[in-house]
């Protein structure tokens, strides 16, 4: 659920009132524990790619498929748009 606060949205979860952020905190601090003392590998990849698949596909589900809208809320070219639902197998 989204929450106007200060000109900007407090992204908050349907069951909690934690932000979005604290829920990305929390499983960070989770998987650094699980290493073990492991040096982890590609974490920028590994993050962006958890956070931006559940992203474009419920922006595209919000749009009903359209990516021209689509690219305008998130605030990206539609090419750009086209290349990361690619990535992840949104389309083919």
């Amino acid at each position: 659920m989204a929450q106007k606060k200060n000109n900007r949205f407090d992204l908050t979860t349907r069951h909690s009132k934690k932000p979005l952020c604290k829920h990305t905190e929390d499983a960070l601090d989770l998987y650094f524990t699980t290493l073990n003392g492991e040096r982890p590998g590609d974490l920028y990849d590994l993050v962006i790619g958890e956070v931006e698949r559940p992203l474009f596909k419920a922006v595209m589900d919000f749009t009903q498929g359209n990516q021209s809208q689509a690219a305008g809320i998130l605030g990206i070219n539609r090419g750009t748009l086209r290349k990361k639902l690619r990535t992840y197998s949104l389309i083919q």
